[in-house]
């Protein structure tokens, strides 16, 4: 009798089941049992690295790659909190500023550019930590340095650039796509209640009218001549009339801008390395980086970009990492 009270008939063990799974979505919600589970890995302190080298002077080696954004990284993929490159940069150059061994500063760029804002941003924050510090400078320009990649460049005392790298594209855009014939042939209308007629201006919903294309037109040139003043401090070699010249967005191959004077020499990471130890005076020195943990950088060639990896963008190749949210964006971008 005892063994066959144990046996449950099918029935049963229905039943029990049943009850199993009410008792544990009860204590569950009743908040008897919490179990918290993080979905990012908290952002770790920057940490230091040699890559090469030795000595106890410094040159430290800035990573500037992928679109530049304020934009945190919001991959669902990616169990990684990511800063976005202008927070990095701000990071990077404070804990550089508070080591006096840090002597030089080697710009690693291989960027199409990105926001006016976040370029504008870049630039200064290293004008400053130049001027507090008064460590040289040198940009080393890798695939593309172009747009707001060249723009930050001119930061440097000296700008290399690969024998195979795209630079220039001195400009400035704002694009949107008009998308109300698309919606009428599906038959989707959209309306607006505004306080003004301009308060949608550069709306994807409907055609621009020619005054506001006027509107839009001011505030792309008053960027653009902010741009050009910038590359004229920059490149001292360059008179406010030469940029001007090239300053029409088209781009440049290394050659092109050697001749052009937008960069001052041709050749490889390496080579900026050596240009910086010379012209500090130094035979020895240790390259660094900074780094979080759980990222690999064993070289000065791996120092990749920490956001936008892996990141499909079918408007454009060269858009790796933009996204397109509502709104208008001006950009300093090479986006052909």
């Amino acid at each position: 009798m005892y063994l066959k009270s144990l046996v449950m008939s099918p029935l049963k063990y229905k039943y029990f089941r049943i009850l199993i799974l009410f008792v544990l979505v009860a204590i569950f919600l009743s908040g008897c049992a919490i179990v918290n589970v993080p979905l990012f890995t908290p952002t770790q302190p920057l940490q230091e690295r040699v890559l090469e080298g030795e000595g106890d002077r410094k040159i430290l080696l800035l990573d500037i790659s992928g679109i530049i954004s304020e934009k945190k990284d919001g991959s669902i993929m990616r169990l990684r909190e990511q800063a976005s490159i202008v927070a990095d940069i701000k990071e990077v150059l404070k804990k550089a500023e508070s080591d006096e061994t840090v002597c030089g500063l080697i710009l690693r760029i291989n960027s199409p550019g990105g926001t006016v804002t976040a370029s504008d941003i870049i630039h200064h924050e290293l004008m400053l930590f130049k001027k507090k510090t008064g460590v040289k400078i040198t940009a080393c320009l890798m695939d593309v340095g172009a747009s707001g990649g060249y723009l930050v460049a001119t930061v440097a005392d000296e700008i290399i650039a690969h024998p195979t790298t795209i630079t220039g594209s001195i400009g400035v855009i704002a694009l949107k796509f008009n998308v109300e014939g698309l919606l009428s042939r599906i038959g989707i209308e959209q309306e607006t209640i505004k306080s003004a007629d301009k308060k949608d201006i550069w709306s994807p919903f409907r055609p621009s009218t020619p005054e506001e294309r006027r509107i839009m037109q001011a505030i792309i040139n008053n960027f653009h001549k902010r741009f050009v003043n910038i590359v004229t401090k920059g490149r001292k070699p360059l008179t406010r009339k030469d940029v001007e010249k090239l300053a029409d967005g088209r781009i440049f191959t290394a050659d092109q801008a050697l001749e052009a004077k937008l960069i001052d020499r041709v050749g490889y990471l390496d080579d900026a390395v050596k240009t910086t130890k010379q012209s500090l005076r130094i035979e020895k020195a240790s390259i660094i980086t900074y780094y979080r943990p759980g990222t690999y950088k064993g070289s000065i060639y791996s120092a990749l970009p920490k956001s936008h990896q892996n990141t499909v963008n079918l408007i454009a190749i060269n858009g790796e990492g933009l996204t397109t949210p509502p709104g208008v964006h001006f950009m300093y971008l090479w986006l052909p």
